[in-house]
This record gives C-alpha cells, structure tokens and sequence, in this order.
C-alpha cells in the first residue's frame, strides 16, 4: 500500500536570531560543529525521501520543519524547502520562521508546494518591516499563515495586523499558557473576534485513549531518523533510514492526558480540525483561505464542521 505521509521534521539546530522573553531558545548561538551537524543531518534527510522517489515512486510525503531556533537565516534550509518543492513525491515543503531572513531563494522554489508557517514578535521587528516580508510571499505566490502569541501587552499590535493584512490571510493566536487563567474573558473575547479558532488553542484538550493520527499517516523524526509519535510522545517507535521504517507505522491511541499544542492536537480525530485545515493542516492555512476568499470570520468557515466544544460554546 502507498505511503502518504506528514513528518515534522526538526533537526539539531537550536539558535535563534530573536530574544523573546517567552522562548527558551531566544539569542542562543550554535557552535559551528553544531551547524555542521545540523546542515548534514538536513541534507541526508532531503536525500533519503528523493531516494525514495526512485524506489516507491508511489508514495507521498509533506514535510513541516518545526526548529526550536530559527532555521531560515540558514542557507541550507532555504535549500532543502526549494529542493523538496520540486521532488514528484513531495505534496508540501513548510517551515515554522519569525520571517527575519532573506526571501531571495523563492523564485528556486515550486511556490505551489511551498508553505510558510509565520510568527510576528513585536518586540523583535517593526510590524512594517514584518508586513514587507509577507508582501514579497503574496508577489510570490508562497501560501502562508501568520500567528502572534496572545500576550496581553499585545493586543492593540495584534488588532493593527489584522487591519494591516489581506483578508485571504489566516491570523491564528496561540494563547499564552505559562500563567493560569491568563487568559480572561474580555481577552478571549478579543482575541476569537480576529481568530474564531483561539478558543481551542486556550485549553489542553483531552487526549488519552483518543485516536489520533499521529504515528500513523504523521511522525516527528530527529535529525538522526529517530520517529516518535509525535514531538510530544518521548518514546521512539523507528528510526526513517531504517528498511522496515514503515512497519511501525499504525494507528494508535494517545497515551498523553492532554494536548496543549497545535502541531500536536491538530491530529486528534475528535477534535475535527483535519475538516477546517485539509491540505493545509502543515502550515496551519484553513481550507476556507486557500483560494483567496474572505477570512472565514465573514467567509467560508463554518463552526458545524467541528466536533469541539471548546468552539461552540464560544460562537
């Protein structure tokens, strides 16, 4: 049977050109063994699925680099996005990026595979020079989202660039989780008004003994091969350069108590998000933005397709 496969790739890479005072990885610097490591792991990865090309010309992959830095200031991740958006098996090449590097490699790139994962940090960059950055993505025809973290402090930013940006252009918030109950009713109120899916992100979503598509049509794999189940599941199931790689592949149910994280409750069946995402589940785009329509608050989002109280009750 054919493969059609998510992976969440991350690799080595742990610096980070930002200092955002909420990220463990702000300002750190990797020694240069460390980006060399990075960079062959990176390379061997992006041979191994265009080998795959050759040998099971059947099978499909989309391909999400999730880094705990920020990995396009680095040549070779430009590189392996481009590489990958030409290969015939390849249906997404996505990154997770702050948008702070160069956008020159673009016109290398299969833009119709591409996928751009945006966070704007507003004490990091002018909201202008951020808003730049997405201009040349929309010249390029490069499909993007754009998320902020719902800090309170923020909001008047948050609302500025929502004004700022096409309505085609889905603005997710990920809710601030460090501080109990940071997040009040007059916020949430606020925040749903620019992103109707934030109430999700507010909540750590039951998750054990529910099916999920992790681990089964998605993985995480480290820059050495090692598969889990997902980055939040610890306990290895295979290694990707291994020949019966493919053999832990299965369904399974989650062993978590819950699930806090988009990249990770976005594949709980219950939930219903894989109707909201479609194709675009990688690089967080709703399927009601893909084609250019009104932002679903006024367009094609319809809350009906969720099985998530944590929405409804909301709106």
């Amino acid at each position: 049977m054919a493969l059609n496969l998510a992976m969440l790739y991350r690799g080595s890479l742990a610096s980070c050109n930002y200092a955002c005072d909420y990220c463990p990885f702000a300002k750190r610097v990797d020694p240069p063994e460390a980006l060399r490591q990075d960079r062959q792991q990176l390379e061997r990865f992006v041979d191994w699925i265009a080998h795959r090309a050759t040998i099971a010309p059947e099978d499909r992959y989309s391909v999400l680099v999730t880094p705990w830095g920020e990995a396009l200031v680095r040549w070779w991740y430009a590189d392996a996005l481009a590489r990958l958006s030409h290969l015939p098996n390849v249906t997404k090449s996505a990154i997770q990026t702050n948008l702070s590097g160069k956008l020159d490699w673009l016109p290398s790139a299969n833009v119709a595979k591409l996928g751009l994962w945006c966070t704007y940090h507003p004490n990091e960059v002018t909201r202008e020079r951020f808003l730049q950055q997405c201009q040349r993505l929309l010249d390029a025809g490069v499909p993007f989202s754009v998320g902020v973290v719902g800090l309170k402090e923020h909001a008047d930013e948050i609302a500025a660039l929502r004004a700022a940006l096409p309505k085609s252009v889905y603005l997710w918030i990920n809710a601030y989780k460090r501080t109990p109950d940071y997040t009040d009713s007059e916020l949430l109120e606020r925040f749903t008004a620019i992103d109707p899916l934030f109430p999700i992100n507010t909540v750590r979503h039951r998750s054990q003994g529910h099916a999920c598509r992790t681990g089964d049509s998605v993985i995480s794999v480290d820059g050495d091969g090692t598969m889990r189940r997902c980055h939040f599941v610890r306990e290895p199931i295979g290694n990707l350069y291994d020949a019966d790689f493919a053999d832990a592949l299965r369904p399974r149910l989650c062993e978590n108590a819950t699930c806090g994280c988009h990249i990770g409750y976005v594949h709980l069946e219950r939930l219903g998000l894989n109707r909201v995402f479609g194709s675009g589940v990688l690089e967080r785009i709703p399927r009601g933005n893909v084609d250019g329509s009104e932002q679903f608050p006024g367009g094609h989002f319809d809350a009906n397709l969720l099985s998530c109280p944590e929405l409804s009750r909301n709106g």
